[in-house]
């Protein structure tokens, strides 16, 4: 069970619920031992399908595969699912040209919000963003 900063474990911070759906796109190999326990009946997707998913963490390393993935990603939580968007901590060492601030650049011109933000481990960041209300 990683807590990262708060004690609290990943799956709560992620929002993971009971008999919710989780999709994770681009792990960067240690997603599953990190989130672990995952609360009862979470079904994990292997692929985003429209409006099928609960909660995708979604791992990039670039704001070029921000751009690549994210309309996917935000359609398969549409209407009031979240998409976590991972990205490596300055201090990682892992180069990067991603912020929150990119990531707000490329989301709220869609009709997204970011309303969430987490350490997901030492290495990588997460900023939830979902559908505005309006647009659900």
């Amino acid at each position: 069970m990683a807590a990262g900063y708060s004690g609290t474990p990943l799956a709560t911070k992620l929002g993971i619920k009971p008999s919710s759906t989780l999709l994770v796109v681009n792990d960067p190999g240690h997603f599953d031992e990190i989130v672990a326990p995952l609360p009862p009946g979470v079904a994990r997707r292997k692929r985003a399908s429209r409006g099928g998913v609960n909660v995708v963490v979604l791992f990039v390393r670039s704001r070029g595969e921000l751009d690549r993935r994210i309309d996917v990603m935000t359609k398969a939580v549409f209407p009031d699912g979240g998409v976590w968007v991972a990205w490596p901590k300055r201090a990682s060492g892992i180069p990067t040209d991603m912020t929150e601030d990119v990531i707000r650049e490329v989301v709220l011109p869609m009709g997204l919000v970011d309303n969430k933000v987490c350490a997901i481990d030492e290495t990588w960041s997460g900023l939830r963003v979902v559908w505005r209300r309006e647009r659900r």
